[in-house]
């Protein structure tokens, strides 16, 4: 039995066309368009795109950018894609390109086609030609400007170039025909005119071409080998190979299709996600709870765990939707090894130590890393005042509950055995303070004969505590399809998708720098936020995942 992991269909494709001699190597292309941030979805083709790059011999993976809306584009969305794909491990090296640097090219192979009687000018509205076009029952209609000359096309494509026509005044289509039940192909649209300025050409140019048109023809100029599309682009493969076909390219693509990342409580939709951010229902692009790459960076998710995610779930031909619970596996899976411990009292409850003077320990000694010796120990000053989760102390103790309770015993994590002494409450019947008597040489040591202790809790030191705000981030969406809810997916966001403590943390942690992951033990993983933590000043945390899955409980 071989050894060898199995190829998903689109490796085995590559691998027949390497064997057979078709291609000497792949080209493949990364090709998002600038009008909004990458999500999810994208890194799962960022990871195919620059994955097979990366596994044959002198391969490589283009970095371009569908830039042939200028409505809807803007160079901040190109700077944040740029960043996004570095972030996940990839490199374009000198391999990035513009579709709006070939403006020049696809006009010109536009000509070709007038001139070989494949494409002409519409006058007709964008009313009539919707209604022209027909359905899939029904045959479209001739525009009566489809039969225009050659001449008379060329002059009036020069006026649409020249600015002579307002917008929705004129297009360039193609002609095929009208009588397909694949709506693509009767006569779509190639060119239509906008008066706007473009992020990267300006004012140059106020005829864009169409995406089915300008595509094929921007991975024909640039020798992509296989040309990686999710399966909404199916039906849009005969115009893309018709297009390949019938126009002056210097290579002949191979569009394969793919099914697109769909995870539950989740949605992928850069329409809905502009929604979200411009409705102020999330502070940002970048807001944790957003499944964009921004978002995911911000909330502490490693880019390796999202690697090793995509590998994972891998690439099939039929949609399906893959459980968020796997992906936060993933990320847990990556960060227990890899990620410090450190404690923070996300609920505090002050603690008094009332015989501390009587005892000369004054640090704890705990390990960095509980199954890794080598992240070494650090020491954690210990004085007469400690906080503790409220959580960590009832009154009246529920049956199997371990903590700490009156005269009961519980360890404080890598210092010594306490016991509750008393506790004190406000007039609303809180509790507001905890006394304890501290065991004297039980630091480290098992408990002493009589003594029933059998849970350590986390602590931290209240001389020593830095405050610090935790951002508890959790799923943006109550239901698992947020896109089916009968109301809409703003019907179905969480209200509770987010809630900040007031925290104190470990002195150190407020030195760390922006971006620094660890564990807040017993609790989950965290990160520095990387907008508004500052080392010295001010320690803002945002939650990366719990320890555990606690959604499955809900279902």
């Amino acid at each position: 039995m071989s050894d060898t992991p199995k190829l998903d269909f689109i490796r085995e494709i590559i691998a027949t066309d390497l064997t057979s001699g078709k291609h000497e190597t792949t080209v493949t292309r990364f090709p998002p368009e600038p009008n909004g941030y990458l999500h999810l979805g994208h890194a799962k083709s960022i990871c195919l795109n620059f994955g097979i790059a990366e596994e044959h011999p002198n391969a490589k993976c283009n970095l371009r950018f569908d830039d042939t809306n200028p409505e809807k584009e803007e160079t901040e969305y190109v700077e944040s894609i740029k960043a996004d794909v570095k972030w996940l491990g990839f490199d374009w090296a000198d391999d990035l390109y513009f579709a709006s640097n070939y403006f020049e090219f696809f006009h010109d192979c536009a000509v070709h086609l007038i001139n070989n009687g494949l494409a002409y000018v519409d006058e007709e509205s964008p009313e009539e030609i919707k209604l022209h076009r027909g359905n899939v029952q029904t045959p479209g209609v001739p525009s009566k400007y489809r039969d225009r000359s050659v001449e008379q096309n060329l002059e009036k494509f020069a006026d649409m170039r020249a600015g002579k026509f307002k917008e929705g005044e004129a297009v360039l289509r193609a002609k095929i025909g009208l009588t397909s039940s694949n709506m693509n192909m009767r006569d779509p649209v190639m060119y239509r005119i906008m008066h706007a300025k473009h992020h990267n050409t300006g004012n140059d140019w106020c005829i864009y071409p169409m995406y089915d048109f300008a595509h094929p023809l921007e991975d024909a100029h640039e020798h992509i080998t296989h040309s990686l599309c999710t399966l909404e682009f199916e039906n849009h493969r005969p115009l893309y190979n018709w297009f390949v076909e019938n126009c002056p390219v210097p290579s002949t693509p191979r569009q394969i299709e793919f099914a697109r990342l769909s995870l539950t409580y989740t949605i992928m939709s850069k329409r809905k996600l502009l929604q979200l951010v411009q409705e102020g229902h999330v502070s940002g692009w970048d807001d944790p709870r957003l499944p964009t790459i921004s978002g995911i960076r911000r909330r502490g998710y490693p880019p390796e765990a999202i690697r090793h995610f995509c590998k994972r779930i891998g690439i099939t031909k039929y949609n399906g939707t893959t459980d968020v619970a796997l992906l936060e596996h993933d990320i847990r899976d990556h960060l227990n090894p890899t990620a410090p411990r450190r404690m923070a009292v996300l609920n505090p409850l002050k603690v008094v130590i009332e015989n501390f003077s009587e005892e000369p320990t004054t640090t704890a000694v705990i390990q960095n890393h509980p199954q890794d010796e080598s992240f070494g120990e650090r020491e954690v000053s210990l004085s007469g005042e400690i906080f503790i989760e409220r959580d960590d102390f009832q009154e009246i103790p529920e049956k199997k509950y371990f903590r700490l309770a009156p005269e009961k015993y519980v360890r404080l994590r890598g210092g010594p055995i306490i016991q509750c002494t008393g506790f004190e409450k406000n007039d609303s019947g809180e509790i507001t303070l905890v006394c304890v008597k501290l065991l004297p040489n039980t630091t480290g040591q098992d408990s002493p004969e009589g003594v029933k202790c059998k849970a350590a809790i986390h602590w931290v030191d209240a001389a020593t505590a830095v405050d610090a705000e935790v951002r508890l981030y959790d799923r943006l969406f109550t239901v698992e399809d947020p896109d089916a809810a009968e109301g809409g997916f703003l019907s179905v966001l969480n209200p509770e998708s987010v809630d900040t403590a007031n925290a104190k943390v470990e002195a150190s942690l407020l030195l760390e720098p922006a971006g620094y992951s660890c564990q807040f033990e017993r609790t989950g993983y965290f990160v520095t936020d990387s907008k508004e933590h500052i080392p010295g000043e001010k320690a803002v945390f945002n939650r990366t995942v719990a320890l555990r899955d606690s959604w499955g409980k809900r279902r």
